[in-house]
């Protein structure tokens, strides 16, 4: 029997009468301080760190010595990492290790220790300019650790980028088979070794690879590719893998996601072939250099990331993974409630009593839609640092708390850390970004009651046409099949079937000779708008750009008012869209974005990125009464992964030219 058979078998046993993860031991937490390591154990779990770099080396549970690759050098385990660079420089991946140990509490029931590495001047252009301060928390019947960091940049201190930050944990592969990202996003995942010369072929670039001859046959011929996974903030909240020999489960929980940047849609990496588990706390990914923090002129910046929690889990026997999937999620919910957690100990973590609380209701007013105003149900409204419309999705310094509206349009956001906010908030259905137009002080131990809030969107008439639904995202467009020879077998009738490999290639597929034309009223954009309008190859093996179509008809022009265009981008890669009105060669064009976007959405298998909205006035001698054509070109072509992935698209005709002008005034 292979393998994967013996796999499939034991999935389809029963759970044996006993609890996914083993009862609280009757023992206390115990600190035990040797010269190298630091060993914290609590019956359940035993946790090994190196003294004083503070590297997770081993994790011990459930009988299995150690979870964490014992192949890999110790300091390639369980680790904090960045990449920082000087202003200019190249970037500097660094894996923050300790120069000093201490023991912040040990009793029965906690042990909390702590590996600091400070900066001084004599440091200057070797680490990066920032204290760091590393916690591991393990308390008494909990079947996992905790870890969290304090990063703090001194006033006057040398200039610096910060691309990424985040915790990894490199597990056994001789244990660790099965990935669970989500519900419908669970897999048998190949081995690392699969991702070697001989048994793979690369693609388009380095994380993407065939695989040609993997150790396990049944995987011959799929697509893996560490971005295959990603996902949002708002819904990464828990990850890992299950070993099914002994069944065990490794979980990366996220309780809150005040502590990341970019706000709920900005997306992340998960969990991937290695096996590797990632805690993310930001990075470029999916944004590009807008979401790279950029200390200048000396600033003072201090911040706290984490804890998350390292879950632990197990059955007895051969069992089906769903069961400890399903465990995982039920610690997932009970550390949400817990949060902000009680027990860490640094004075820079604050407690919930120490925090304060925001409610309102938000409304929408578009009186071309509705004569009164309409509650906005679903809207996604949270405090980010103060900036102008729409920076939330840029701020990567602060912390940012975030919620969705209740149907009736209402929202409460607690636990926020004091501080000075804007509110900020964005509504499913309707183009624009909200902003509250007051800098809210959160103080300790209040609550603030901002009662009804009123967004006005973008609107200078009634709605001609429209193509696509404004929700950030270009998921409602269509989204092809792969070519056969690049298939994840996850996504084959996967609502995120986005996530397969090289979609870029067949628009040429689709359209050979010519490229997309769109007729209002006629063609259905679930069907006929391709998701993401990319450049095209050519003949000399390069790239050229590609011109899309809108054709629709106008039985009336309005001779002494303009027009507006309104079109929202879901995403964009160092594109350039221009608009052209009825002359497709018209130079300049009528209109230009200019260079946008370093989102990398469409080589990284992502549906959105940066969001963008061009407001476009047309003027009326651009129209004509009859038959009228868009031009839209992405006119940036050097590379296959360039383009552009369109949220909405709205036509308005002036509000004097419409026949509900006596009823909207």
């Amino acid at each position: 029997m292979s393998f994967l058979s013996k796999i499939r078998k034991a999935m389809g046993k029963c759970l044996l009468s006993r609890p996914a993860t083993p009862p609280m031991a009757p023992m206390g937490v115990c600190l035990y301080v040797l010269d190298r390591y630091v060993v914290i154990d609590n019956g359940i779990m035993k946790l090994t760190l190196s003294k004083p770099e503070g590297i997770v080396t081993g994790v011990q549970y459930n009988g299995v010595d150690n979870l964490m690759e014992i192949l890999n050098k110790e300091d390639n385990r369980g680790y904090w990492d960045l990449v920082w660079s000087e202003p200019g420089g190249p970037g500097i991946f660094d894996v923050i290790k300790g120069t000093d140990f201490e023991v912040i509490l040990e009793d029965e029931n906690q042990v909390e220790v702590s590996f600091t590495r400070r900066w001084d001047p004599s440091l200057k252009g070797t680490i990066v300019p920032l204290n760091i301060d590393k916690r591991f928390i393990v308390l008494r019947g909990s079947s996992g650790f905790y870890t969290y960091s304090i990063y703090e940049h001194l006033e006057g201190w040398p200039d610096f980028n910060m691309a990424e930050t985040r915790v990894a944990f490199k597990l056994r592969k001789d244990k660790f088979h099965y990935m669970a990202v989500g519900n419908d996003r669970q897999r048998i995942m190949p081995m690392p070794d699969d991702r070697m010369a001989g048994r793979c072929q690369q693609l388009a670039y380095p994380e993407a690879v065939l695989l040609t001859n993997p150790i396990y046959p049944d995987l011959t011929g799929e697509v893996d590719d560490k971005y295959q996974y990603s996902c949002d903030n708002k819904d990464n909240k828990i990850h890992g893998w299950i070993s099914f020999d002994p069944p065990i489960g490794f979980w990366q929980i996220t309780p809150s996601d005040e502590f990341r940047t970019g706000g709920p849609t900005k997306q992340n990496l998960t969990s991937h072939v290695g096996p590797t588990t990632l805690a993310m706390f930001f990075s470029a990914h999916y944004s590009g250099d807008d979401l790279v923090p950029k200390f200048r002129n000396g600033e003072s910046w201090k911040k706290v990331f984490g804890p998350v929690f390292m879950y632990l889990n197990s059955t007895w026997g051969e069992t089906d993974p769903h069961i400890l999937w399903e465990d995982a999620n039920l610690q997932m919910k009970t550390e949400v409630e817990c949060w902000p957690y009680a027990f860490p100990l640094s004075e820079d973590f604050q407690k919930a009593e120490e925090r304060g609380s925001i409610t309102g209701r938000l409304l929408v007013c578009d009186r071309y839609v509705d004569e009164q105003d309409l509650y906005a149900s679903s809207a996604y409204i949270g405090l980010a640092l103060p900036g102008e419309v729409g920076s939330w999705q840029r701020e990567c310094k602060g912390y940012q708390f975030w919620t969705r509206a209740e149907a009736n349009g209402f929202f409460s956001i607690k636990n926020i850390h004091t501080g000075y906010y804007n509110l900020y908030a964005w509504v499913p259905g309707f183009i624009g970004d909200y902003m509250y137009d007051t800098t809210i002080a959160i103080i300790s131990g209040t609550s603030i009651d901002l009662g009804d809030l009123v967004y006005r969107p973008p609107r200078d008439g009634p709605t001609l046409w429209e193509i696509g639904y404004p929700d950030r995202s270009a998921a409602e467009f269509y989204v092809p099949d792969p070519k056969p020879d690049y298939v994840n077998r996850l996504y084959l009738n996967h609502p995120d079937r986005f996530r397969q490999y090289g979609l870029w290639e067949r628009y040429a597929d689709l359209y050979p000779d010519s490229d997309l034309v769109y007729t209002v009223g006629v063609s259905d954009f679930t069907k006929d708008w391709f998701f993401a309008q990319v450049t095209r190859r050519n003949d000399q093996n390069s790239y050229s750009p590609t011109t899309w179509q809108i054709k629709f008809k106008l039985d009336y022009v309005n001779r002494t008012e303009s027009y507006m265009l309104r079109v929202a981008i879901a995403s964009a890669t160092l594109s350039e869209m221009q608009v052209r009105f009825n002359d497709s060669k018209a130079e300049p064009p009528h209109f230009s974005t200019g260079l946008i976007g370093r989102d990398n959405s469409i080589a990284r298998h992502g549906i959105h990125g940066l969001y963008w909205l061009y407001n476009i006035v047309v003027q009326n001698s651009l129209l004509i009464e009859g038959e009228n054509t868009i031009f839209l070109t992405q006119a940036r072509s050097s590379s296959p992964f360039q383009g552009i992935l369109y949220d909405y698209i709205r036509l308005e005709e002036p509000w004097k030219s419409s026949s509900r002008k006596g009823i909207f005034p």
